[in-house]
């Protein structure tokens, strides 16, 4: 009997791999299909951009979406408590009468509400005489503040776009005049008025007022770089003269900084102090800082009359001005207005 021959071996290419140890045994032991139809093969990459759109994706932080920052947010907490906790207290006590003053919690209402008889009384107290201080103030601020503004703007415009002769010496000069604090110049200033006969006049307060040297550095930097010189000279080429040039060309684009320089010498001039101080001695010129810390005084007179509720009234009524200017003025603080005027 004849013996069937055995079969060739099989190369060890075409031999099926062996499983692995970390192959799972499912994968292993599942047989493969031969060939997945069409609609398997469409529905494979749909399923996977289904799972990418499940998947939570992580927006990128860009400069204008930053990853908040827990330690910031505490610092602006702390700072945001630190400005408004004196406009809370001015509030709740300008409520109070003037033993409620005495015998409540300053950060916490009294039994009545008093605001708006204090408000009353404050402006028919000793003959209508916080109304004629307001106005006062109101004067010193249109004379003083606003002068100031306009000579900065005109200084600063000037010193900025035309070159003359000790331009240098008077960057100098306005470099320096920011340095010396304004009480250092009272005494002298004093003297100087005295001499003229100025003093005991709103003039004695008015004309220092329109000085204000870090306004007209404030201007002449804005002035550099929110002018365009090219602007400047295509309207002298079409005719334009330099008036015309400025009102109508200079001018609005340097709004922002006039806003600027306006609010800063608003407020130091409503909040003059030691100048009317010592250059008025007549109540009837005195501005609200003035004529309040006379009324606060008046208790540490002999028979004088606290009033501490007119006079914390009194200041409440005095910052409304102020937050309604800032509040008003707000559109005009913007920056870029010549941005993209000039293709360079």
């Amino acid at each position: 009997m004849t013996t069937p021959p055995a079969p060739p071996p099989v190369p060890a290419s075409a031999a099926p791999p062996a499983a692995s140890a970390s192959t799972p045994a499912a994968l292993t032991s599942a047989p493969v299909p031969a060939d997945r139809g069409p609609a398997s093969r469409a529905a494979a990459p749909s399923a996977a951009r289904s799972a990418q759109k499940r998947r939570p994706r992580s927006s990128p932080r860009t400069p204008l979406s930053p990853r908040p920052s827990v330690p910031l947010t505490l610092v602006t907490g702390l700072v945001l408590v630190y400005t408004l906790l004196p406009l809370a207290w001015l509030f709740i006590n300008a409520t109070k009468d003037q033993k409620g003053l005495m015998d409540s919690f300053g950060l916490w209402f009294a039994g009545d509400f008093n605001l708006w008889d204090n408000i009353t009384r404050t402006f028919s107290y000793d003959d209508g005489a916080f109304v004629r201080w307001l106005l006062n103030t109101l004067l010193y601020v249109a004379a003083g503040a606003g002068g100031a503004t306009v000579l900065a703007v005109l200084g600063g415009y000037a010193l900025a776009k035309f070159a003359f002769p000790g331009r240098r010496a008077v960057f100098a000069v306005v470099i320096g005049a920011v340095a010396v604090p304004g009480t250092a110049l009272a005494v002298p200033t004093f003297l100087m008025f005295s001499k003229m006969g100025l003093t005991n006049t709103p003039w004695a307060v008015i004309i220092p007022s329109l000085i204000s040297p870090f306004g007209l550095y404030l201007m002449w930097v804005f002035a550099a770089e929110a002018v365009p010189t090219e602007l400047l000279e295509a309207a002298r080429i079409d005719g334009s003269g330099e008036l015309r040039t400025f009102f109508r060309i200079a001018l609005p684009l340097l709004m922002p900084g006039t806003v600027t320089v306006l609010l800063f010498s608003m407020v130091a001039t409503w909040n003059n102090y030691f100048l009317p101080l010592i250059m008025i001695k007549d109540p009837d010129w005195y501005p609200l800082t003035l004529g309040l810390n006379a009324w606060n005084a008046q208790a540490q007179t002999a028979g004088g009359e606290p009033v501490f509720d007119i006079v914390i009234t009194g200041s409440l009524l005095t910052i409304i001005p102020i937050v309604a200017v800032f509040l008003l003025l707000q559109r005009y603080w913007q920056s870029g207005l010549a941005a993209g005027s000039v293709k360079e």
